[in-house]
């Protein structure tokens, strides 16, 4: 028999040479001679991990970190055996651990990418690639772009990029880099053409293609994302990155009994993880499958008590309420994250809606302060520039830009506002009409603008509104067309249908510009009853405004500035509903709201609840109930609290 000195040797060796297999045998053979060799214990459990034997490599691997914690190596290897189990979060955190131990370590960062993506993390997995990169040898301005990235600064992150491709405009890394810079800042439709150029000179950069793939589903060409999907499911099938990111994008298309098929067979590649969970949850919720969406949730905490978005979840589900062993699970959990975290935001604002169900509103309102004030330090929100863009608005958009003149189509339905002010409620009530369908928030408003500065020379003032004036009336036919074409991919055939993006509420002009004959609906509520349900409110993406009381209370102010301002320049063109009148006097309103879309009575309309369908808003179970009457004074319930936001809104004139 060898010595064990020789058997370690050979081992070695042999996995240096790749030879996994090999080494794994000579390990056991030395172990049979000194089973509690520290040294061999590693290399068995790495020859065993290499070998694809992850189950009997996971426990050796673990007492080598028992005698070594801080072998950065060890714990790559156990996240890698982990994640063959199926185990993504353990091998996330084991991965996570070792590039903390060791920033330079690149496959470990390519690993966690993997992982992160897996669990559909998008942010956290392009963190991670963007590390990898760092470690390769880079121009000192790409890595200069990465670190500025890193740090949140996209702006400068940007320009740097450019300048870099203005040098190597080939450089398909640069050109990634900068769609990814796109995507985090919502100029999206230039990411997706940067990415194209990625691919074309790149085709197997499986990461651009699953950008472009997120990019097109953001832009919501989900037929175009599953299509390039498709291409990587084919190209990496034991992918189950491109699984995930295949059943979310069918749930993003509102295909979810096929997203439901697919996130079945994500989870039996890796059964309880929590963030596959959630997004599980998400697609039932909106799905229409309630209870399901619940137990999806449910399975989640249970997998991760600490998984802050699925406990989120369930409080924005309204109907849910937690039960005290969960509540105390929550506020321990919370406690126990010292530092700022997308799980710490979750679990703040779920703990928040909790206490506010037991009506313990002092605890529930210093949650709710807590996860705003975590979340308004990562935000970018700048109240100044929106403040600026409605002065712009107001100085640019007179009556004598209007003629009436533009796409004759009647067709659109625009419901704007402020999120949580009764949207959701009255676009149930339109759709419950036989002539009008729901499609959903969509972003083709921004889209056209965004064409329309681009196609034009920039000089020292913003482009938009001012180019409004310079539109023809052809030009303006054909934007109108532009933008119904974009939006039939939403439409089944009947003759109107309802966009109801909130933000539009700055665009007013532009839609009267291009679409004279458009409905436009003003949802508006109380001002702090508005106000409050936004800064409760946790939202998966956008309305950054919302995150303090004072964002809040400027954004109020101005919406309703210009909102004046386009009643002044549209007499009659638009409606300002008042939630709390629809909840009073839902007959009457009913009324007014067809009337003004000119649109025949139908008594389906009062019944909107019965009307089963999708809706993707954090009201998506009121508006399946009879009025809903619970919220309507809630936020007095908070007033000893709310008294900067009150006198906020004095100074700025907003009446109440």
């Amino acid at each position: 028999m060898s010595s064990v000195e020789t058997l370690f040797a050979q081992a070695s060796d042999a996995l240096r040479n790749q030879d996994a297999e090999r080494a794994r045998d000579l390990c056991a053979e030395a172990r049979q001679q000194d089973p509690d060799d520290p040294r061999l214990l590693m290399l068995h459990g790495f020859a065993l991990r290499r070998s694809g034997h992850h189950a009997e490599a996971e426990p050796l691997l673990r007492r080598t970190l028992g005698v070594d914690p801080g072998l950065e190596i060890a714990h790559h290897e156990l996240g890698l055996a982990l994640k063959g189990l199926g185990r993504l979060s353990e091998a996330r955190r084991a991965m996570e651990q070792a590039v903390t131990l060791n920033p330079k370590m690149t496959a470990a960062w390519r690993d966690l990418y993997e992982v992160r993506a897996a669990e559909g993390d998008d942010v956290g997995a392009a963190e991670a690639y963007r590390q990898a990169m760092g470690n390769k040898e880079l121009d000192p301005l790409l890595n200069k772009a990465l670190e500025l990235m890193g740090q949140g600064r996209f702006g400068v992150a940007e320009g740097i990029c450019r300048e870099y491709l203005k040098r190597r405009p080939h450089d398909v890394d640069a050109i990634r880099l900068l769609a990814e810079v796109g995507i985090s800042i919502g100029s999206v439709a230039e990411a997706i053409l940067l990415l194209e150029r990625c691919l074309e000179l790149a085709p197997e950069f499986h990461v651009a293609r699953t950008n472009y793939v997120t990019a097109l589903a953001r832009h919501q060409r989900f037929d175009e994302a599953l299509a390039e999907n498709e291409q990587l499911r084919k190209a990496q099938p034991d992918s189950l990155a491109h699984q995930v990111q295949f059943a979310t994008t069918l749930s993003l298309a509102g295909r979810f009994e096929m997203a439901h098929g697919e996130f079945e067979k994500a989870l039996e590649q890796a059964p309880g993880n929590e963030r596959i969970l959630t997004s599980y949850g998400h697609s039932l919720r909106y799905g229409v499958k309630g209870e399901e969406a619940i137990a999806a949730y449910l399975r989640a905490v249970e997998a991760e008590p600490s998984a802050g978005e699925a406990y989120w979840s369930l409080a924005n589900l309204k109907t849910f309420r937690f039960d005290d062993t969960q509540l105390a699970s929550m506020q321990s959990q919370l406690a126990a994250l010292t530092q700022p975290s997308e799980d710490k935001i979750h679990l703040a604002f779920a703990v928040g809606k909790a206490l506010e169900d037991r009506h313990e509103y002092d605890q529930s309102f210093a949650a709710y302060a807590e996860g705003n004030a975590i979340k308004r330090g990562i935000s970018g929100y700048d109240a100044d520039k929106t403040s600026a863009r409605v002065d712009q608005l107001i100085a640019r958009c007179g009556t004598s830009l209007w003629d009436g003149d533009g796409h004759p189509s009647d067709e659109p339905i625009f419901i704007i506002g402020l999120p949580r002010a009764g949207s959701t409620l009255l676009e149930q009530i339109l759709a419950s009409h036989s002539q009008v369908e729901a499609t959903a928030e969509l972003p083709f408003i921004g889209r056209i603008i965004g064409e329309m500065v681009a196609e034009r020379d920039r000089g020292d003032e913003p482009l938009y509104p001012h180019i409004l004036n310079e539109l023809t009336v052809e030009e303006r036919v054909a934007r109108g067309q532009q933008y119904l074409d974009l939006a039939a991919g939403y439409r089944t055939g009947k003759a109107r249908f309802i966009d109801k993006l909130p933000n539009n509420w700055e665009h007013v002009a532009l839609i009267k510009t291009i679409l004279p004959k458009a409905t436009i609906i003003d949802a508006r509520r109380h001002p702090m009853a508005a106000c409050f349900a936004n800064f409760k409110q946790l939202f998966a993406r956008g309305q950054e405004f919302t995150y303090s009381l004072e964002d809040i209370g400027r954004y109020y102010a101005d919406y309703l500035r210009l909102m004046d301002h386009w009643h002044g320049v549209f007499p009659g063109g638009l409606l300002t509903v008042q939630y709390e009148e629809v909840v009073e006097d839902l007959d009457t309103q009913v009324c007014q709201l067809l009337s003004h879309a000119k649109l025949d009575f139908e008594e389906a309309c009062l019944r909107y609840y019965e009307k089963d369908r999708a809706v993707r808003t954090a009201s998506s179970e009121q508006v399946r109930q009879p009025i809903y009457r619970d919220a309507l004074n809630l936020w007095e319930r908070y007033q000893a609290h709310l008294a900067p936001l009150e006198s906020l809104l004095d100074d700025w004139g907003v009446p109440r």
